[in-house]
């Protein structure tokens, strides 16, 4: 396991990368710079370092246009004034290079979804609590609903449920979701299996093939 600690261990990975993957990967990125992008879909990820979803769904260069935030969550469609890092980049994937689908990914030990449920921590004082009031509303869902599951766990599939809602809120999301020009999905990965569950007709989460 490869520990990055500091610059000097970046740029160490900087060296692998132009010996090792580089030589074999130039002609592609050669043809990404000069035809463009076009990526096969968007993937709304949580920023945790230990989910990747380059990794997980084993994605070169140009393939997924990766939007990545705390806790993985999709706000509400709002064009006002504010700053609106999510929303931006889901107007770019869709709008302008026409993803032909939308996956939403949440994973297992989620911090985001953790302080939703059990509070900020006293570090974090500026943002968070602000950021994942987004999904208070599975919160909600999940406390009503005392089923005897862990509620965290319960809330990480709430808030994939909650963003793909959310999705739909934007019109020209809404839009080319009726044309059969996009189609959304959800997902949810276990850190500690490797297993990843997709979202089902019924609301219920099933490990994929």
């Amino acid at each position: 396991m490869v520990r990055l600690a500091a610059m000097d261990d970046l740029l160490t990975g900087y060296a692998r990368f132009r010996t090792q993957q580089w030589p074999h990967q130039r002609e592609i990125f050669e043809h990404l710079a000069d035809a463009g992008q076009r990526p096969k879909a968007l993937v709304i990820a949580c920023s945790d370092s230990r989910c990747d979803p380059g990794a997980v769904f084993d994605a070169g260069p140009g393939e997924i246009f990766i939007i990545r935030n705390v806790a993985n969550l999709v706000p509400p469609y709002a064009p006002d004034g504010a700053y609106h890092g999510t929303s931006a980049a889901l107007e770019f994937a869709v709008r302008h290079l026409e993803v032909p689908k939308i996956v939403v990914m949440g994973h297992a030990m989620c911090g985001g979804i953790g302080a939703l449920m059990r509070g900020v921590p006293q570090s974090c004082p500026d943002f968070i609590a602000s950021w994942i009031s987004i999904a208070a509303v599975a919160r909600n869902r999940v406390l009503a609903c005392d089923d005897g599951t862990d509620p965290v766990r319960a809330c990480e599939y709430e808030a994939v449920r909650l963003s793909l809602e959310n999705l739909a809120t934007f019109p020209w999301i809404a839009e080319r979701v009726a044309q059969g020009k996009l189609e959304l999905y959800g997902t949810l990965f276990d850190i500690r299996t490797g297993v990843l569950e997709r979202l089902q007709a019924d609301g219920s989460f099933v490990a994929a093939a």
